[in-house]
């Protein structure tokens, strides 16, 4: 009777070790192609793509031309789902909320009109293109708010396919790229000042990336304004989600109550990581630590992203997300007028 008992719990344990090696192995290939994005994010053009947005499509390119082997898959969920999720936490450390109020309501105001305008927009344009509701609702989080970090914030919310968010950050990566290219050349053009042109790319721009590398022209003051508009939209990924949440699950929610509501808890961690920020209780050298932790987590969160991704997802839904992610940001741009007004006026 021992023998068996024996047998089987070798084998039990033989198996445990083999899962573990195998997802220990995705993981280890989510931070190899993090580390490549990281390289090639360093090169002249590549930094305006940035390292998140670089891992996603390295991961993308690697699972359509590599086998990926099953035993992998594990440790690549692993990323995408937890390691995600915490780098978003420690990306609450960028933020300085004293930063945010001494900019003013101005501030404030731009923010959320540009966040309440391109949401309602880009749901009206999925339903012109007829596009899935969750694409939509995810292409809008990430054009309104912050790119990548708010799709990725609002997907398990509207309980959406995996593909769907790859899909979504793919579109925003790439147009926020262009967009970010077009604001560089055009802005010796531009009838605005240098602090003018920050606050255009900080409310317009998709990536904080984006909004960076684009602010650069104009200087200090421009850079400056651009990050305060930014983070601005950045801290309102919070009540965003949470609204969302709300009107997605309003049946099961005057069904089954409050209990039933999809919260992100994370978002939670975002918001204490930032208050500790604000309040100076670490030292910048931990801080700055925490946002490089940050940065190679959410990569390998979107490495894992892109190796769960087919070029048939892409394939099957067609143009329709691009159409609508492309005229969802021109109609952020159209805005710019009203943005700036709003800047001199208050």
């Amino acid at each position: 009777m021992e023998a068996p008992k024996l047998q089987s719990y070798t084998e039990e344990r033989r198996k445990k070790q083999g899962q573990f090696r195998g997802a220990s192995k995705g993981v280890s290939l989510t931070l190899l192609i993090a580390i490549v994005a990281g390289l090639i994010a360093k090169l002249p053009f590549f930094q305006i793509m940035g390292m998140m947005i670089l891992s996603i499509l390295i991961g993308m390119i690697w699972k359509n031309t590599v086998q990926v082997k099953q035993d992998y898959q594990q440790g690549i969920q692993f990323s995408s789902k937890v390691l995600l999720r915490a780098g978003i936490i420690l990306l609450g450390f960028r933020l300085n909320l004293l930063d945010i109020a001494a900019a003013g309501y101005a501030v404030l105001a731009a923010d959320v009109l540009v966040i309440a305008f391109t949401m309602l927009f880009i749901l009206l344009l999925g339903k012109v293109f007829k596009l899935d509701k969750q694409l939509s609702m995810l292409i809008a989080a990430g054009t309104a708010i912050c790119g990548a970090a708010a799709i990725i914030a609002v997907a398990p919310i509207i309980k959406n396919k995996q593909e769907h968010t790859a899909i979504a950050v793919s579109c925003i990566a790439i147009l926020g790229t262009i967009g970010a290219l077009l604001y560089i050349f055009l802005f010796p053009y531009l009838p605005v000042s240098k602090y003018e042109y920050g606050v255009l790319t900080g409310a317009t721009l998709h990536e904080l990336a984006h909004v960076v590398a684009a602010a650069v022209p104009g200087g200090e003051e421009s850079s400056q304004a651009a990050i305060v508009v930014k983070l601005g939209r950045v801290l309102l990924l919070i009540p965003v989600a949470l609204v969302i949440s709300l009107i997605v699950n309003r049946k099961e929610l005057a069904e089954k109550g409050l209990k039933s509501l999809p919260v992100p808890w994370f978002i939670f961690g975002f918001l204490f990581a930032s208050f500790i920020n604000t309040l100076h209780f670490l030292p910048d050298s931990i801080v700055s630590y925490c946002l490089l932790l940050s940065t190679y987590l959410l990569a390998m969160g979107m490495a894992g992203l892109g190796l769960n991704v087919n070029y048939k997802d892409f394939a099957k839904e067609g143009i329709k997300p691009a159409a609508v992610a492309v005229a969802g940001f021109a109609g952020l741009l159209a805005l710019s007028p009203l943005i700036l007004w709003i800047f001199r006026a208050i």
